[in-house]
């Protein structure tokens, strides 16, 4: 089986005041980009894992959660350049305006900002009001995908359909998650998305419990290196 990492980032800066947690710098991004080519990784859409049975050569899976707006100034000018594929996930209930689950600063994309990203974007779910799905009810739930899907199809958007779990958080227990994982299956999703920080194998072994590896913005060229080979070790 082959290994199979897929990142995970968030807001994209200029400002290297800002550079905490999740947000990374456009120079430390594009550094990250450029270690990818040199060391011939391809980068592939979550949907065309689909009718992959298996991978031969060096591979990982781009991943922007909340269709910020700073992604679209900073990260999406770089796929562009190093011609690099990757999967956004919108919180759909957030379109146009601001991450309201978190303090409000950062502006989301509006749908005709999505609709101008370039092929090289693919679009996913990150649910409806970026809740975590542990602390909904299985109706609540529901409604979530009912609204996400809605907006798809008043939109016109062309989504993906995996979805990048808000927090990484999921029911883990049972019967809870079964429930939750039969939800999935009612609305197709073909992929979910947690956390967990380790390298994944392919085929997945759960294609609702796929790893992404969380990149931050103060850490080292090194421990990029260190995750993308065996995820996180410290």
């Amino acid at each position: 089986m082959a290994k199979l990492p897929i990142l995970m980032y968030h807001n994209v800066t200029e400002d290297y005041t800002k550079v905490e947690g999740l947000t990374i710098h456009k120079d430390f991004l594009e550094e990250q980009f450029k270690y990818l080519v040199s060391k011939n990784y391809k980068t592939h859409y979550l949907s065309e894992l689909l009718d992959t049975k298996s991978l031969t050569e060096k591979n990982v899976v781009i991943t922007f959660d909340d269709v910020t707006v700073n992604q679209l100034a900073y990260a999406v000018p770089l796929l562009e350049k190093y011609n690099l594929k990757a999967t956004f996930f919108i919180p759909f209930a957030y379109i146009g305006g601001t991450d309201g689950w978190n303090d409000g600063k950062e502006a989301i994309m509006t749908v005709e900002q999505l609709k101008s990203l370039p092929d090289l974007v693919e679009l996913g779910h990150h649910s409806y009001k970026h809740r975590a799905y542990a602390k909904l009810t299985n109706e609540e739930i529901k409604e979530d995908f009912d609204a996400c899907f809605t907006i798809c199809e008043q939109q016109q958007l062309s989504v993906f359909p995996a979805v990048a779990y808000p927090y990484g958080n999921f029911p883990k227990k049972e019967p809870a998650k079964s429930v939750f994982f039969q939800e999935l299956v009612k609305n197709k999703m073909a992929y979910g998305l947690r956390i967990g920080n380790r390298v994944n194998k392919f085929p997945f072994k759960n294609p609702y419990e796929i790893q992404r590896l969380d990149i931050r913005g103060n850490e080292s060229m090194f421990k990029f290196k260190i995750k993308l080979l065996f995820g996180k070790l410290f």
